[in-house]
């Protein structure tokens, strides 16, 4: 039964943020992990992992995997998002904590330790391997005469760049030495089962924190090819593995990775119909347009401005009242380094400009892990009258928007969206309720 939410026509910003709530919920590791687990092997049973998302899949597995049988292993999750619970303590999984989304030295140390851990098994083992959203930060093993200041420069290049997720991992996945299914050949013999929590357009798993144990059908070539499209400078042994060849990833058909299983134990898309399910159940139609929306985040908040306008003002395409939803992952070019902010940020002041004050029109948008980029929000609402009380302060959108400071844009209007860390990680929450 769907939990009850505030009334849509009196407290609609309440509203949205229920439908928030239910997206992320939908996604918890504790709600999704239990059928997905393989029986016990013969031999041992180590976990490895990484993400936004990795603590709470470690506590989940702690608690569903028989207590009478041996496990151990090592996950690696950004700062500050291990569940309290499990940070207080501990179980039998270590949980480390590292930067994202540019990685540091503990990524790398861990990463290290990863690899290491994955040494030595036999066919009688099983490794359960835990990637969510984050991993590709998380886990920063350099490739071979690279270091973590070339890695951190690429990355945040990458970042700015305004590069669609799949081109920043096929990149990331090439340069170095654990993802685009080098772990997983590093575990072999052993059994690699992938639990995977998707936060990327089209749930691809060799894209999920670029696919640590899933073979990669990407080449040296297309990242060499991403790096000359943004204008992205490498260090010359970058230029040198992927030219030659010598950083090509495992492929599909590997004998690696015979026997190895897969599982996405939750998708954008099952969050999206939380949200609706909730919706509708408050008498309130909700539309789902995708779950795989990319491009420039302030472009995509005009384009759904335009929609709900037309909703508001014409009735079409959806009959009022409606929630309009999508999910994605858009980009943020950075154009000012002066402004702060993240993609939700910048899709909704984008939105709130071209919604030009609409009556009748609210809007949130935020990033289901609860950090909106690097912020301390997941991201902000919009109200009929932003545009009007951000001109009561001296506030001028645009000039916020040039600056990429959607951030202090809603700070001062009191409008931030700020859950903390959640725990799970399926990427851009975006929703339009039209009265």
């Amino acid at each position: 039964m769907a939990p009850m939410s505030p009334d849509p026509s009196q407290q609609p910003a309440e509203f949205l943020r229920a439908l928030y709530d239910a997206a992320v919920a939908r996604a918890l590791p504790a709600h999704n992990t239990a059928r997905f687990l393989p029986a016990p092997p013969r031999g041992r049973t180590l976990v490895l992992g990484a993400g936004k998302a990795g603590g709470a899949m470690a506590e989940a597995v702690h608690r569903l995997w028989p207590g009478d049988k041996a496990l151990s292993g090592l996950v690696v999750t950004r700062y500050d998002h291990v569940p309290p619970a499990y940070k207080a303590r501990p179980g039998r999984i270590e949980v480390v904590e590292a930067s994202h989304p540019v990685p540091d030295a503990a990524g790398e140390r861990a990463a290290q330790r990863i690899v290491e851990l994955a040494h030595g098994l036999t066919a009688d083992d099983l490794v359960l391997c835990l990637i969510s959203g984050g991993a590709s930060a998380l886990l920063s093993l350099p490739a071979p005469g690279l270091n973590l200041d070339d890695k951190r420069a690429i990355n945040r290049a990458l970042l700015n760049s305004g590069a669609a997720i799949d081109e920043m991992n096929c990149v990331r996945k090439h340069l170095s030495a654990i993802k685009g299914g080098r772990l997983a050949a590093a575990c072999a013999p052993a059994t690699v089962v992938t639990l995977l929590i998707s936060d990327v357009p089209g749930d691809a798993p060799e894209v999920i924190g670029s696919g640590p144990t899933v073979p990669d059908p990407g080449t040296c070539a297309d990242a060499l090819r991403i790096l000359q499209r943004y204008g992205i400078a490498v260090p010359p042994a970058a230029r040198a593995g992927l030219e030659s060849g010598a950083f090509e990833t495992p492929k599909p058909g590997d004998p690696r990775f015979a026997g190895h299983q897969v599982h996405i134990i939750a998708t954008p898309q099952q969050s999206l119909e939380a949200a609706a399910a909730l919706a509708r159940s408050a008498g309130v139609d909700a539309h789902i347009l995708s779950d795989e929306i990319e491009g420039e985040s302030r472009e995509v908040g005009k384009v759904h401005a335009a929609l709900a306008r037309a909703v508001a003002r014409r009735g079409a395409p959806f009959a009022r009242p409606c929630v309009i939803l999508s999910g994605g992952e858009t980009t943020v070019t950075v154009r000012s380094h002066g402004g702060r902010g993240g993609r939700a940020g910048e899709f909704l002041l984008g939105c709130a400009i071209a919604l030009q004050g609409q009556a009748r029109v609210w809007g949130l948008a935020a990033d289901t892990d609860g950090i909106d980029g690097v912020e301390d929000n997941a991201g902000a609402l919009i109200t009929p009258d932003t545009l009007a009380r951000a001109a009561a302060l001296g506030i001028k959108p645009g000039e916020s928007l040039d600056r990429n400071d959607a951030y202090g844009f809603f700070a001062a209007l009191g409008d931030l969206v700020m859950p903390g860390p959640t725990f799970t990680n399926v990427n851009d929450f975006r929703a339009l309720l039209v009265l």
